[in-house]
């Protein structure tokens, strides 16, 4: 769900809401997010500080299901519709957070997940991210590095952005 913040320092840009998200109205409100919540170190009424942090997804509605399982891929016309006007409302954004290969793929030019997000630059304004499905606990096992190196320096980072001051 979207959820924007002239005051909030960071931003995290993900898929589409699924229908737990779509029915409750906020953006992560299921096992994904406990996951991500967990990546960044911070807890729930930290996540949903509307002047912490800002949320904009990739499809704005959830998309439906797939024929052969799963959730379709987010609606493309909402990205190119909103994203910059929104963008626009929220100056104070420093890190944006690039949750999965949609967002990698707009904002990055991205192609395989693993790649980008081993392969990024820390320091920029945005730090890609898998998506945080249930999946991915696998894809972490397999890629120990991301808990070692990109997993300390998200959370530095988002306690410097969320915290007081």
């Amino acid at each position: 769900m979207v959820r924007v913040s002239a005051l909030a320092r960071l931003l995290v840009i993900s898929q589409a809401p699924g229908t737990k998200v779509h029915a409750s109205g906020l953006p992560f409100d299921d096992a994904s997010g406990d996951r991500l919540r967990g990546w960044m170190g911070i807890d729930r009424d930290t996540f949903y500080d509307i002047a912490k942090l800002a949320f904009m997804p990739m499809g704005f509605c959830y998309p439906g299901r797939l024929a052969q399982g799963g959730d379709a891929p987010p609606r493309p016309e909402c990205a190119p519709l909103w994203h910059e006007a929104l963008l626009a409302q929220m100056p104070r954004i420093e890190l944006i957070l690039l949750v999965g290969g949609y967002a990698q793929r707009r904002y990055l030019d991205a192609g395989n997940v693993t790649e980008t997000v081993r392969g990024q630059n820390r320091g920029g304004r945005f730090l890609a991210l898998p998506h945080p499905s249930w999946r991915t606990g696998g894809w972490e096992r397999r890629n120990p590095w991301f808990g070692a190196e990109i997993l300390p320096w998200l959370k530095t980072e988002v306690a410097r952005l969320t915290g007081p001051g």
